[in-house]
C-alpha cells in the first residue's frame, strides 16, 4: 500500500515539476477536442457530414461551440478552444500573426448572397455591385436584418456598408439586429420581409422555410473563404491545449476524403455544391 501510495505521490510530482495540467492531460487522454466554429457550418449541416466519421475512427469526442467567428477567436485567444473553423479573414491573419494560432489553411469557400423579398423594393437586382445594393437598401428605408454579433457575415456587412459610403454598423429604423447566428437571422428576415447578408451555404439550406431570394451576383466583394487555424498551445499553460487531437482534426477536416464529401454537400441538379473545397493550401 505504501509502495502504491510512493509512486503517485512521484507521479503527481512529476507533474507539477513539469508544469503539466492534469486534468487537461486527462482530457486529451480520454479523446476530447474543442472546436469553435461559426454558425454557417453548422447551420448548413455541413459538421454532421464532415465530424462523424472523424469520432468514430478515432474515438475522439468533437466539442462543437458555434458561435458568430469573432466570438469564435476571442475563444482561441483565451485558450477556450483547441481548434476554430471561421470565415474572417483579417482577424484570422491577425491570430497567426501574434501567435494564437499556429497555421490558417484554407477548407472551402461559398459568397456571400444579398437576399431580400422575390418583389425587391429596393430594386437591389439591378444594383451594378454589392456595396451599390446595400446603398440601395438603406436608401430605400427597406427592413434590413443584421447579425450585429461580430461574425464573419457582420464583419463584410460593415466593409460593405464602409464601401457604399454608409457608416460601417447599420442604423435606422429599418434595421433589425438579432445578435443572433445565420439561422435565426435569416428567420427574423423571412418573417419580416428584410433584405440579409447571409452566407451561401445557410442561405440554400433554408430558404424553402423562410421565402426569400437570392438578388446579388457574384461580386468578388462578396467571396467568403473558411479556414482551419490550430491554437497555438504555447502561448498557454502546458497540457491546457489539445494540440495532438486538434491535428488529427484539422487533419480530418482538411483531408482528400473531407474535400470530396464537401464537394458533393448540397449539390442538386441546378445547383452546385453548398461550399467548394480548397486545397489545404495556407488561406487567402
Amino acid at each position: 500500500m505504501r509502495i502504491g501510495k510512493c509512486i503517485a505521490s512521484l507521479v503527481a510530482s512529476f507533474a507539477l515539476v513539469c508544469g503539466f495540467s492534469i486534468s487537461a492531460a486527462a482530457a486529451e487522454a480520454a479523446g476530447e477536442v474543442v472546436l469553435a466554429t461559426t454558425t454557417s457550418v453548422r447551420d448548413s449541416g455541413l459538421l454532421d457530414v464532415l465530424l462523424p466519421p472523424f469520432q468514430k475512427q478515432t474515438q475522439i469526442e468533437v466539442k462543437v461551440i458555434a458561435v458568430g467567428s469573432g466570438a469564435a477567436l476571442r475563444m482561441a485567444r483565451d485558450g477556450n478552444a483547441d481548434l476554430v473553423l471561421a470565415h474572417a479573414p483579417e482577424p484570422e491573419e491577425a491570430l497567426v500573426k501574434e501567435g494564437f494560432a499556429l497555421d490558417r489553411r484554407a477548407l472551402a469557400e461559398n459568397f456571400f448572397v444579398i437576399a431580400g423579398p422575390p418583389e425587391d423594393p429596393a430594386r437591389v437586382r439591378e444594383a451594378k455591385s454589392a456595396a451599390d445594393a446595400i446603398a440601395r437598401i438603406f436608401a430605400a428605408g427597406a427592413p434590413f436584418a443584421s447579425r450585429g454579433d461580430d461574425s464573419g457575415t457582420h464583419q463584410r456587412e460593415r466593409a460593405l456598408l464602409t464601401a457604399a459610403g454608409l457608416p460601417p454598423e447599420a442604423t435606422g429604423p429599418g434595421v433589425l439586429r438579432t445578435g443572433s447566428g445565420m439561422g435565426p437571422t435569416l428567420q427574423v428576415a423571412g418573417e419580416k420581409r428584410a433584405y440579409v447578408l447571409t452566407d451561401e451555404g445557410t442561405f440554400r439550406a433554408l430558404r424553402a422555410r423562410i421565402g426569400l431570394v437570392a438578388l446579388s451576383g457574384r461580386d468578388p466583394a462578396l467571396r467568403n473563404v473558411y479556414s482551419v487555424l490550430r491554437v497555438a498551445p504555447g502561448k498557454f499553460a502546458p497540457g491546457r491545449i489539445r494540440a495532438e487531437n486538434a491535428t488529427r482534426l484539422a487533419d480530418h477536416l482538411l483531408s482528400a476524403a473531407s474535400r470530396e464529401a464537401i464537394a458533393g454537400f448540397g449539390a442538386t441538379p441546378d445547383e452546385g455544391p453548398l461550399f467548394v473545397p480548397l486545397a489545404a493550401a495556407p488561406a487567402p
